[in-house]
């Protein structure tokens, strides 16, 4: 099936890599001066989704032939990281709606055709804890229904993929993730948090909803290599890259991109301010040093770590090879450390401001909750993360069919 492209539709095709990084950056700024305001409306902003529209980045995963960058999959973390310099919960929205025009690559291409035909820069949220779904099989596709929360950026979404187990009496028998159009769903509005509040990762309940086939992924295909339906016409290798394995790497850059501008916005405070009671410059202190020069050794390992291991990903998958158990785990172990070592950077840069560091209009307050708070992703968790591939490492038995 050829890909319709609508009339005036926006291509972004033949971007060069570096010049789509320099537009993220020239985003920081203005999402700077946007997060207090979006962070009380808990919604993206319109004016931060038009620049991202305009300057295509939201695009830069999608295929070409639907007009959009296809770059590798080391796209995923690096807008993610550059983003979230300038505001953690637009850059955590920005890599779900990134991720997902990655994901909708894997489908059929009817739903490619019907998401992509009607709106190439449609928005698509997610739902991913399959226990929170559930489904059965029915003629030509799946009845599904759930409640699924956390669903980041559902209030500007127009579509959703949500995580179903689908069941044949107690068994179950298959995992898919279903595209849903916004009229099939209720979003309930229950996003009153700490931090990483602009997400509006509200909770999404449907109930006997009936999906197509060509509608719902089946994850077991997206273990790694070319099973997937979408491979007979996406056929780059960065579709191939192990789903399960990867899928959190662009999220935990936000926390990379998070603490660096903690650390970006400590240094310019250290060099402008003096104690209040002796005047002493605060740079003179070894104490200030030596958290400055731990907090950015930390956020640089975690941003090489999470690099390198899209990095590596996309190896595997452009050598036609399947990465083993082992590794998949390796990579969900070292998602989890690298965002633990954000949080630790955080912690230190905020530690320095004293009681300054309590005011709102402090610019650490904000960061110190939404890195505690992205830090709350089930994902992250290093004693989760860590024992899993522990346990595999010395020979236990691995049960997780989507991996």
């Amino acid at each position: 099936m050829s890909a319709p492209q609508p009339r005036e539709a926006r291509t972004f095709a033949g971007v060069p890599y570096a010049e789509a990084l320099q537009r993220a950056r020239d985003l920081v700024p203005a999402l700077r001066g946007r997060a207090a305001a979006a962070e009380a409306a808990r919604i993206l902003p319109a004016e931060t989704l038009a620049d991202l529209r305009a300057s295509g980045l939201l695009r830069t995963l999608q295929p070409r032939r639907w007009g959009g960058m296809e770059y590798d999959y080391i796209a995923y973390v690096d807008f993610p990281m550059e983003i979230a310099r300038g505001c953690a919960s637009t850059a955590w929205n920005f890599a779900n709606l990134q991720i997902h025009h990655w994901m909708l690559a894997l489908y059929d291409e009817r739903a490619q055709a019907e998401v992509w035909g009607a709106d190439p820069d449609a928005l698509i949220a997610s739902g991913i804890a399959f226990p929170q779904g559930q489904g059965r099989k029915s003629e030509g596709g799946f009845v599904v229904g759930g409640r699924w929360n956390f669903s980041s950026c559902v209030n500007v979404a127009d579509w959703n993929m949500l995580a179903v187990t689908v069941k044949d009496g107690d068994k179950a028998v298959d995992h898919r993730m279903c595209l849903l159009h916004k009229s099939q769903y209720q979003v309930i509005d229950d996003w009153k948090v700490m931090g990483m509040r602009s997400t509006g990762s509200m909770t999404v309940v449907a109930k006997d909803v009936f999906v197509p086939e060509y509608k719902a992924l089946c994850m077991y295909d997206t273990r790694g290599g070319a099973a997937f339906p979408g491979a007979r016409t996406n056929k780059n290798p960065a579709y191939q890259v192990s789903a399960n394995a990867l899928l959190g790497h662009g999220i935990g850059a936000c926390a990379v991109g998070n603490a660096q501008a903690a650390l970006e916005l400590s240094i310019d405070a250290v060099k402008e301010r003096s104690t209040s009671y002796t005047a002493a410059k605060m740079r003179d202190f070894q104490a200030v040093q030596l958290r400055v020069g731990a907090a950015a050794s930390k956020i640089d390992a975690a941003r090489l770590v999470l690099r390198n291991d899209a990095l590596e990903g996309q190896e595997f998958a452009t050598r036609g090879v399947v990465a083993d158990t082992l590794a998949k785990l390796r990579f969900k172990r070292n998602l989890a450390y690298a965002v633990n070592l954000c949080t630790e950077a955080v912690d230190l840069l905020h530690a320095m401001a004293g009681a300054n560091g309590i005011y709102e209009t402090y610019p650490l307050e904000r960061i110190f909750r939404d890195a505690h708070s992205l830090a709350g992703h089930f994902s992250f968790s290093v004693d989760a993360q860590a024992s899993a591939w522990g346990h595999a490492a010395l020979g236990g038995e691995v049960v997780n069919p989507t991996l």
